[in-house]
């Protein structure tokens, strides 16, 4: 069967591979459009599978949130270089992955990757996606919450490299108010990176190795043993300001705490748990708290 122009065009507008690439799967399948595609998707894959060894860590993190606040999903894609990253199609697709995880909730990768995107599966569209650009993309990780009677909201940092969820608790009525409130938090969880809501959930040990910590630091200093403990005491006060969500200080207003700003909004309002992605972190670094 007769390749022609055309045929390679409207390969090329419906999988955006190159026309060289288009035209040799038009051949391999014998003219036969679909089969073509299937032939690019194969060769994403194998292209993917090719570029193993190259670093993917660029990319962009995707959030989307239900539009009653009840569920919410968040997805890091990685790709390798900037230039893939702030493409169009591939924001495009990130968001749409992030849909996909609110909308059909998957308990696994597997179940991710056979999900439904654009009439396609999710592992075809990022097999055409790697065909297109040709470089090593895959989806890192993702997320999804759900709130029965809360109310949860997203903040995604310039360039789509940090993103983060928040669930509040006894928000009120007041959707625009709550969706404030629910963002400004967010975007402390952003700049500040707590590691807990409240300090009840550090665990001993923790407090108890920052407290050697501090001991150790103080050894040298033939200070009496009372004194010391009142440093460190101090210290840890410090700590748990720094390092807990509700007492630290607000990046809108130093002069509230995050647990000022939840009594201003409404008497009982509280943070149940946030998500935080940053783009590229170790899956340890990765910050997840709930109170």
């Amino acid at each position: 069967m007769a390749i022609t122009l055309e045929d390679i065009k409207n390969l090329r507008e419906r999988t955006g591979a190159g026309m060289a690439d288009c035209k040799k799967a038009l051949e391999e399948a014998n003219g036969d459009m679909e089969g073509a595609i299937d032939i690019l998707r194969k060769k994403g894959a194998a292209t993917a599978a090719k570029r193993a060894d190259k670093a993917a860590d660029e990319g962009m993190i995707a959030t989307a949130v239900a539009d009653d606040h009840k569920s919410a999903a968040v997805v890091e894609i990685n790709c390798e270089t900037d230039f893939v990253a702030r493409n169009a199609e591939f924001s495009s697709f990130a968001e749409k992955i992030a849909n996909v995880v609110l909308q059909n909730n998957p308990a696994s990768e597997a179940e991710l990757m056979s999900a439904d995107i654009d009439g396609i599966t999710v592992e075809a569209g990022l097999n055409e996606l790697r065909a297109k650009f040709s470089e090593r993309i895959g989806i890192r990780r993702f997320e999804r919450i759900e709130s029965n009677d809360g109310f949860i909201s997203d903040y995604i940092h310039g360039g789509s490299r940090l993103a983060v969820l928040v669930e509040l608790g006894s928000a009120g009525d007041d959707t625009d108010k709550s969706d404030r409130l629910a963002r400004d938090i967010a975007m402390q969880v952003a700049a500040m990176n707590p590691a807990h809501v409240s300090r009840d959930e550090f665990t001993n040990e923790v407090i108890e190795k920052e407290r050697e910590i501090y001991r150790e630091q103080l050894a040298g200093e033939n200070k009496p043993a009372d004194i010391i403990e009142k440093i460190v005491n101090g210290r840890i006060e410090k700590f748990f300001e720094e390092s807990t969500l509700l007492e630290q200080s607000f990046v809108k207003d130093s002069s509230k705490r995050i647990a000022d700003v939840m009594k201003e909004h409404s008497e009982g309002a509280t943070v149940r748990r946030f998500i935080r992605f940053n783009l590229g972190e170790s899956l340890e670094e990765a910050t997840s708290a709930e109170a």
